[in-house]
């Protein structure tokens, strides 16, 4: 952005869009921006209507993966979303889910962007239930059929949850949200209701009548 920046003339107008307000796009309406006007959605216009949210107590880090298992044998899926925090750990959890006999999906942002597109076109047509991803494409999934995400790993921003959830329960379709919680996600849970100002409750036992 910088570079661009240099090649154009100084009178210019310029328009940033952000779907949050991280600070490196505040750097940019302060460096390149004369009297910016900032247009901004309130939070509580931030919705997340329709989609029912849960969380689930994993206390370690060790037994996430049992439970992912666990929860793929009892429900019903359409499709699914499964969200964690590294490429590392897209490529890890694909692994174990297919050496689970799970068929599953993976893109992250080290895959070419002809990789990505072949990959979200199988997982569009239904020829793969199960996609796992980062925070970097979350914005990019728009597919009907998804009536599930799940965090794996919560979100680092608060901001992006909603990114990441609102993959579910779109086009008027019920939506479920659930969060794989250890004792280290505390605050980070409590920080995300506050921000949204919701109420995340334990998974109840009747969740496969809610997908």
């Amino acid at each position: 952005i910088y570079d661009i920046f240099q090649l154009l003339p100084s009178k210019i107008q310029v328009g940033v869009f952000s779907a949050t307000m991280p600070p490196e796009a505040l750097e940019i309406t302060r460096k390149f921006m004369n009297k910016p006007v900032r247009i901004l959605v309130k939070r509580d216009e931030l919705t997340l209507e329709g989609i029912k949210q849960f969380y689930v107590n994993v206390e370690k880090e060790d037994w996430k993966l049992d439970t992912l298992c666990d929860l793929y044998e009892t429900l019903a899926i359409t499709q699914s979303v499964i969200f964690v925090n590294t490429r590392r750990k897209v490529d890890w959890l694909t692994d174990k889910m297919r050496s689970r006999d799970h068929t599953v999906s993976a893109t992250h942002g080290d895959m070419d962007q002809n990789t990505r597109d072949i990959i979200m076109r199988e997982f569009r047509s239904g020829s793969s239930r199960v996609l796992i991803t980062t925070d970097l494409l979350a914005r990019g999934i728009d597919v009907q059929q998804v009536s599930l995400v799940i965090n794996y790993d919560l979100p680092t921003q608060p901001e992006n949850y909603l990114h990441r959830i609102g993959r579910s329960g779109r086009f008027g379709r019920k939506g479920v949200a659930i969060n794989f919680i250890t004792r280290d996600d505390d605050r980070m849970l409590a920080d995300i209701q506050r921000f949204y100002n919701v109420v995340i409750e334990e998974l109840p036992a009747n969740v496969a009548d809610l997908i």
